[in-house]
């Protein structure tokens, strides 16, 4: 599944392009929305999204202090991670899934 271009921005990582935007839904998880993730795609060879967990409350959760945020450098450093778990976006297949939480 592609990632919508409205609302995501550009990252390299390593000379390579990605587009990434925080997720309001985990649409391929088993997840009610409840925590803080994002997702991102290779801009040259769309194919293989990932979906990373970061196992933080997300803001739209009620009793929550204050919003978390993804800055682009978490972003870069679970790129790099998803990459070294097997990750391969020119591929075709289903999202791939990293949990930042257990790594």
């Amino acid at each position: 599944m592609a990632l919508v271009k409205k609302g995501s921005r550009r990252i390299v990582v390593d000379g390579v392009e990605y587009r990434w935007r925080v997720s309001r839904r985990h649409w391929c998880c088993d997840y009610e929305g409840s925590t803080l993730g994002y997702v991102v795609e290779d801009v040259a060879r769309p194919g293989t999204t990932l979906v990373v967990e970061t196992g933080r409350p997300s803001a739209s959760v009620p009793d929550t202090a204050r919003g978390e945020v993804v800055l682009p450098g978490e972003v870069a450093a679970g790129i790099r991670a998803a990459r070294s778990n097997g990750w391969t976006p020119g591929s075709s297949g289903s999202p791939f899934k990293l949990h930042l939480s257990a790594v």
